[in-house]
């Protein structure tokens, strides 16, 4: 294997995809794919600085392959490997888990190949059995394994379950101290910088990334670090973003204490889904993170991988219950769904939804028996009609969010009685106009009534908006997204104020009813509305429980030169 550095360049219709290599420690490369102008990844994530797909060569007496990249750079990154390296001389490709960001190019490994041996943890063989259609060498391994390359590389597997796959695993090599991690630790983050010299620059997008991926499984992150802590770690080599060498400590300490903090959440809901059927996991990964917003912790749990004391115990500590509806046919999801019936107990919080694999089990029936025992229905039953649109994710993303305000209900109600009485009436006397914010993304368009918001520059002409982290337009209030700020007439607004402000179920249509037409940025403009301004999101800060959204305004209009904005008094100032 020749160390060398390359840097492709390929301008396509996606955007700008370059490859590039550089030598991380003695016979090990890094190769990455830098994705520039990606702008979403999932529905929660909207991206301001692209990102990237690493993967790894490791050259001992035999050589391994850690991690492929995502199909979009298929051309570039085989035409790089092949460059490094004859492909027949790889002896094993491990794999970290096969999200297909990362495993994407497994089949094409596979067949310039054939002879590769595939290393990872046994749910990871049994997906890629499904992603592959061919046969293939593969060896299964479990915490504490190990694979000795020669000359020292010798390699170590850390199970790390649902961070954020079912079937992640850590390899750690001996000679090098490179801990690889694939999405743990990530960053959805792409420039020229290989490593984390400038902390400041990337410390958003790390805390970002990780609230959106790892946040939701905060106890598999603990016992994940529990695993490393005795590693003498010198550099980790992430799936996503620039490798962390220069303040490792900090990186970990930081997922120590966020992790504390989300496992010491008052309330739990646990999700149960079927990877390897349908689409379970990936809808409920969009209720879990809608759940999140509402400020409850959440543990996803495989139906066909989970040892039935483990389901035992998950529902006896959880105060909300996500079923994903299993095959019929999967016997251990079935043994687990039986599980969790004789698990419940009364009060508990449930929701339904369907996998889409064609052979679900009946929800309705299950639905019934939980719920003559005594649990609340936090949603209506999901019912999954054909492949996930956005539509559908932001739907579960909402019930979701339902579920977490449910539970959180009790406790809402204490820290409003909880505020100095003479403090929350001075609070209240900071006023605020009323507006409601209008916003598409796609498919996808969402509105929120609004009075926390204020002009906050001049050059460039800026305005502030505070949203709360549990609404259900946040994940459309990214940076780079557009909305449009209706302002209400003095005395022309209380019909829109109540349409706004009435509860909407997960899914429902914000819009009708009420008369809109586009603006140029494709958000509804009120047509009763007093003024306009169409906004860009330039930056979030974050407040606690909301985030200031600052945005700079293209343009806008006034209807009625004479009218007055109206204006919301408060008694309180703890609650709105």
């Amino acid at each position: 294997m020749v160390a060398l550095t390359a840097n492709i360049q390929n301008l396509s219709n996606s955007g700008l995809l370059t490859v590039e290599t550089v030598e991380i420690a003695g016979e090990t490369i890094g190769i990455r794919c830098l994705d520039w102008d990606r702008e979403r990844f999932d529905i929660e994530f909207g991206l301001r600085n692209g990102t990237t797909y690493n993967s790894f060569l490791i050259q001992g007496e035999k050589i391994a392959l850690v991690d492929t990249s995502h199909r979009k750079f298929e051309q570039l990154y085989l035409e790089l490997i092949t460059g490094l390296i004859n492909p027949n001389q790889i002896d094993y490709l491990i794999i970290s888990h096969t999200e297909p960001d990362h495993s994407g190019l497994v089949k094409d490994i596979l067949q310039l190949a054939p002879d590769i041996t595939v290393v990872g943890a046994k749910v990871a063989m049994q997906f890629l059995e499904n992603m592959v259609h061919q046969p293939f060498k593969s060896i299964v391994v479990k915490n504490g394994d190990r694979l000795d390359l020669g000359k020292g590389h010798e390699l170590e597997f850390i199970s790390a379950p649902n961070l954020h796959w079912p079937d992640t695993i850590f390899t750690y090599d001996y000679q090098t101290g490179i801990l690889y991690t694939c999405d743990v630790f990530g960053m959805h983050y792409c420039d020229d910088h290989t490593y984390d010299e400038n902390f400041a620059a990337v410390e958003a997008d790390f805390q970002y990334y990780y609230d959106c991926l790892m946040g939701p499984n905060a106890r598999s992150v603990l016992a994940a670090l529990k695993r490393i802590e005795k590693l003498e770690i010198k550099t980790i080599a992430t799936g996503h973003g620039p490798l962390l060498q220069h303040h490792i400590p900090a990186w970990i300490e930081k997922y120590q204490t966020w992790s504390l903090e989300q496992a010491k959440t008052e309330k739990l809901v646990a999700l149960f889904y079927a990877e390897d059927y349908g689409y379970s996991e990936h809808l409920v990964r969009n209720i879990g993170h809608g759940c999140t917003k509402a400020g409850v912790a959440v543990e996803l749990i495989d139906l066909n991988s989970a040892e039935l004391q483990e389901v035992r115990e998950i529902v006896a500590q959880a105060a909300g219950l996500i079923i994903a509806m299993p095959s019929q046919s999967a016997m251990n999801a079935q043994a687990a769904l039986s599980t969790i019936l004789a698990a419940v107990h009364q009060k508990q919080a449930i929701g339904l939804l369907e996998s889409g694999g064609g052979e679900d089990e009946p929800i309705y029936p299950l639905r019934n028996k939980l719920q003559e025992l005594g649990l609340v229905e936090a949603f209506p039953p999901i019912l999954v009609k054909e492949t996930p649109s956005q539509s559908l994710e932001k739907l579960c993303d909402e019930a979701g969010t339902d579920m977490g305000q449910w539970l959180t209900r009790d406790r809402n109600i204490k820290q409003i009685k909880s505020i100095n009485s003479e403090l929350e009436k001075a609070l209240g006397r900071i006023s605020g106009g009323l507006y409601i914010i209008t916003t598409k993304k796609g498919e996808i368009q969402s509105a929120m009534f609004a009075s926390w918001v204020t002009q906050a520059s001049l050059n460039p002409l800026g305005v502030a908006v505070a949203v709360g982290k549990e609404r259900a337009i946040e994940s459309l209030m990214q940076i780079g997204d557009r909305f449009v700020l209706n302002v209400l007439a003095e005395g022309n607004y209380q019909g829109l104020m109540r349409h706004f402000l009435k509860r909407f179920p997960p899914g429902a249509d914000r819009f009708a009813g009420v008369k809109t037409y586009p603006a140029n940025n494709g958000a509804p403009i009120l047509a009763e509305a007093l003024a306009y301004m169409e906004c860009e999101i330039s930056s979030r800060i974050d407040c606690g429980d909301h985030w200031i959204i600052y945005s700079t305004v293209q343009n806008g209009r006034v209807a009625d030169i004479n009218a007055l904005t109206a204006v919301h008094h408060r008694k309180v100032g703890n609650h709105y």
